[in-house]
């Protein structure tokens, strides 16, 4: 994949809004409560599929190799072990599902971006609700159950999201011709 500079910069704005996105931070339980999903699932609707996933793998090098961009002001390797860092790898995942929905459509409509950006936000729960479970019942040995976490792993983030979600699809909506129109003129 050949990445140019305006590439490079719209990857390091998105992993850079996702680092702004966890410090508005709500502790609610085992996972806050964050804007970092907003700027995930807008990183797949404005960047595709290739570059709205590379944001995010640059967003969590950068919490991993310690620069304190993860939700709390926290950082590190030992992240790893932490219960919310599944909803991470899912920040990944969701970029890349959001950008392949949408990437072969030149104007999604406001229905299709919402369409991709509440896949997106099931490629997180599908990959973070286990994470956290695991990380908690079996690494720190924690009391607890699969349909126990239910609620303070998903349910309580469900309203949130979905707003997130539908900011993301009217911003999408009204802006994404225009990210991709300047990109088709340096082709041109």
């Amino acid at each position: 994949m050949k990445i140019n500079t305006r590439d490079m910069i719209l990857v390091a704005l998105f992993a850079a809004m996702t680092a702004v996105g966890a410090f508005i931070s709500i502790p609610v339980g085992p996972a806050p409560i964050t804007m970092q999903l907003l700027f995930t699932i807008m990183a797949g609707v404005f960047l595709g599929s290739r570059l709205g996933a590379l944001s995010q793998i640059l967003y969590v090098t950068m919490g991993l190799i310690g620069l304190p961009v993860f939700a709390g002001g926290s950082g590190g390797f030992q992240h790893i072990f932490s219960p919310s860092f599944g909803y991470l790898l899912g920040f990944i995942a969701a970029s890349f599902v959001v950008g392949l929905i949408l990437e072969k459509d030149e104007k999604p409509g406001f229905a299709k971006i919402l369409f991709a950006c509440l896949a997106g936000t099931a490629v997180i729960y599908a990959l973070g609700y286990p994470y956290l479970y695991f990380v908690l019942a079996k690494v720190n040995g924690a009391a607890v159950t699969l349909s126990g976490l239910l609620r303070p792993a998903v349910l309580i983030f469900l309203p949130g999201d979905a707003a997130k979600c539908l900011i993301a699809s009217f911003l999408g909506n009204k802006l994404v011709h225009v990210v991709k129109k300047s990109d088709s003129r340096k082709a041109a």
